[in-house]
C-alpha cells in the first residue's frame, strides 16, 4: 500500500480547527498537579492558544516541560482547594512528518503497562497468518479489532490491559488503542499510542488512537471510527495510556471533578476510508 504525500493531505481537512479544554478537580492536600492537554508543539502546525490554571480563582505559575513529539506537561503546585485548567487554541497548517528516532522505533515494539506484547505473540501470528506486506498487516489489525470489539463505556476498568480487552470484546477508545497497539507490535510493527482533539467525535472527548509505523512514517489508525483522522490534533504520545494520562497527581491527594472538551473544524471534515493510512495532521 502506496501513500504519497499529495494523497495524503487530500484526506485531511484544510483551514482552522478550534479545541478547548476545563479540567477541574478539587485538592485535599497540597500536591503537584501534571496537565496533559495542550496542542503538541510540531513543526508544520501554526497554533494560537491560550492557558491557565486556577486555584479558588487566583492564578497559578504553571511550569511546561516538552517532552518526546511535541507533547507538553504543564506543571502546577496547588494547595487545597477548587482547581481549574482552561485552555483554547486555534491550529491551522499541516503537522510535518516526524523524524525517525531509532531509540523510540525499538521503544515501541517493547511490552509496555496496558499492552502485553507478550501475550499475542502466538495468538497474533495465527490470526494474521494470510495477511502480507506491513500496510496490509496495519489495517488488517485494524479491522479485526473493530470487528471484535463494542463500543461500550463503563464495560473496562481504568486498570485493565489489552488481553482483558480482547477477552471482553467491549471497550471505549483507549482499549481499542491498547489492543491495536499489542497486536501491532506481536506483529513487529512499532506502534504507540496518542491523544487527540478530534473534531467530530461523539461522544466528544480527549480521544485516544494508535500510531504505526510504516516504510518509516507513523500513520493513525482507529477502530472505533468516531472521528475522521485528518482532522485530529496531537496532544500527547506514548507507549500506552499511562503516559499519556490528561491528568497527574503527585504527592497529595486529589479529587477529580469534571472534564469538558471541544473541537471542531472550520472546514466541512473530511471523509474518512478505513482501509487507507494517513497521519496525524
Amino acid at each position: 500500500m502506496a501513500i504519497d504525500v499529495g494523497a495524503v493531505e487530500e484526506l485531511v481537512v484544510p483551514g482552522a480547527r478550534r479545541m478547548s479544554a476545563r479540567v477541574a478537580c478539587t485538592v485535599l492536600a497540597p500536591t503537584v498537579l501534571e496537565y496533559q492537554a495542550t496542542v503538541a508543539r510540531v513543526p508544520g502546525l501554526q497554533v494560537q492558544e491560550s492557558l491557565s490554571v486556577t486555584l479558588d480563582g487566583a492564578p497559578l505559575p504553571v511550569h511546561e516541560v516538552v517532552g518526546p513529539h511535541g507533547g507538553r506537561i504543564h506543571r502546577v503546585e496547588a494547595g487545597p482547594g477548587k482547581v481549574l485548567l482552561e485552555y483554547g487554541a486555534e491550529v491551522a497548517g499541516f503537522a510535518a512528518p516526524e523524524p525517525v528516532d531509532e531509540y523510540l522505533r525499538s521503544l515501541y515494539l517493547r511490552p509496555s503497562r496496558y499492552c502485553e506484547v507478550d501475550r499475542f505473540y502466538g495468538f497474533a501470528a495465527k490470526q494474521f497468518a494470510g495477511v502480507t506486506g506491513d500496510a496490509q498487516r496495519a489495517v488488517a489489525v485494524r479491522e479485526f479489532v473493530a470487528g471484535r470489539l463494542d463500543y461500550l463505556p463503563g464495560a473496562s476498568r481504568s486498570v485493565d490491559g489489552a488481553s482483558d480487552t480482547l477477552l471482553a470484546s467491549a471497550g471505549v477508545c483507549r482499549d481499542y488503542a491498547h489492543l491495536t497497539i499489542a497486536l501491532l507490535r506481536a506483529l513487529k510493527l512499532p506502534a504507540r499510542m496518542t491523544a487527540v482533539f478530534a473534531p467530530g467525535c461523539d461522544p466528544m472527548d480527549f480521544h485516544a488512537v494508535a500510531e504505526v509505523m510504516v516504510d518509516g512514517r507513523w500513520w493513525v489508525l482507529d477502530g472505533t471510527g468516531l472521528a475522521p483522522r485528518g482532522a485530529m490534533v496531537r496532544i500527547a504520545t506514548g507507549r500506552d495510556a499511562a503516559d499519556i494520562a490528561f491528568l497527574d497527581n503527585h504527592g497529595g491527594s486529589i479529587r477529580f471533578e469534571r472534564l469538558t472538551v471541544t473541537a471542531e473544524s472550520a472546514a466541512p471534515l473530511p471523509a474518512d476510508d478505513p482501509h487507507t493510512l494517513i497521519p496525524i495532521a
